[in-house]
């Protein structure tokens, strides 16, 4: 999406391009032998000065409107999208071109550095903080359908391979065959799942799972929760019962990349019921727009800690900017 902006920016100012490069008309060298005795000095000087192309705000008015409308088709929230416009704006209004290579490179430069600035968010050490208290107590929720209890496998893999033991409390009672699904992917990793019938009361799982962790010298708890398809009032009061009884030391938001504005919704709901600490995206890999991720990392103001890139158990990394930046652009 951001190709588009780049493309814009280049064709605008092409005209700017060519004459700076048509600046100084070419003469024969008869031409030039008859009329170089002549030039002083300061007309020399003056002649290999080449005119420089100075943006203005009327410049980028029109294609900054046209941008923000390919930012909200791309999934991003129109509070974050007129916030990239008008950084790159800020950035780019009053910036000298002084050729088609400079063109790209400032306009480049100004939507990197304005999605920096969107994403721009307190680093979190994962494994440091795991390791600082023994249970460490992650809350892990987040709507059905966005790959919750599979990514919990994928954080129980990634804390194997740093040396952390975990066990994972199965407090979704709600939906169906949940409680197998989270058992399915706990035995492919390892690690036990300590659980209750269906029906039962999530906040006396994630207990349960506290006291064994305790017990057993276990370095983490993660919670699998219960989502819905509509985020309901019943469903925020569980949640703020959970973190009440379980007082979890990390708060994580399970959204879906391909999910659009729904993810966002869904994130700032959860965040105004009980405060979440950080976010973990899935199939990422799946969306080269980076809309969604950009909207609930710069409305929530958390910090995206993980990323999910496919299928198997090993496909979780830790989100690094950089390379989400390179990605969309």
């Amino acid at each position: 999406m951001f190709d588009f902006l780049k493309k814009k920016i280049s064709g605008f100012f092409k005209k700017e391009e060519e004459s700076l490069e048509n600046i100084v008309k070419p003469i024969s060298v008869e031409e030039k032998r008859e009329i170089e005795p002549r030039l002083t000095m300061a007309t020399k000087l003056k002649k290999a000065i080449v005119r420089k192309a100075i943006i203005k705000e009327e410049d980028v008015h029109s294609l900054l409107e046209e941008f923000t409308l390919s930012l909200l088709e791309a999934d991003v929230a129109i509070s974050v999208a007129e916030k990239i416009a008008e950084d790159i704006k800020k950035r780019l209004v009053g910036r000298e071109l002084s050729g088609k290579d400079d063109v790209k490179k400032v306009s480049e430069s100004a939507i990197r550095e304005s999605l920096r600035d969107v994403l721009k968010q307190e680093k979190i050490d994962f494994v440091s903080h795991v390791k600082h208290k023994k249970p460490f107590v992650i809350l892990f929720l987040g709507p059905n359908g966005h790959g919750k209890t599979s990514t919990i496998g994928k954080m129980a893999k990634y804390m194997q391979k740093n040396h952390l033991s975990s066990v994972i409390a199965a407090a979704d009672t709600f939906r169906a065959a949940s409680i197998e699904q989270v058992e399915k992917i706990a035995g492919r990793v390892g690690v036990k799942v300590i659980k209750q019938n269906y029906g039962s009361d999530p906040a006396a799982v994630c207990f349960d799972a506290i006291k064994y962790a305790e017990a057993h010298k276990v370095d983490a708890v993660l919670i699998d929760t219960a989502g819905r398809s509509e985020l309901n009032v019943n469903l925020m009061e569980q949640m703020k019962k959970i973190v009440r009884v379980a007082k979890p030391d990390m708060k994580i938001y399970i959204g879906e990349a391909l999910a659009g504005n729904a993810a966002l919704e869904e994130a700032k709901k959860f965040n105004e019921a009980i405060g979440l600490d950080g976010i973990i995206m899935t199939k990422v890999d799946c969306d080269v727009k980076g809309g969604s991720l950009l909207s609930v990392a710069y409305i929530v103001k958390k910090p995206v800690l993980f990323i999910t890139t496919g299928q198997e158990l090993d496909n979780i990394v830790p989100f690094d900017d950089n390379w989400f930046i390179e990605k969309v652009i």
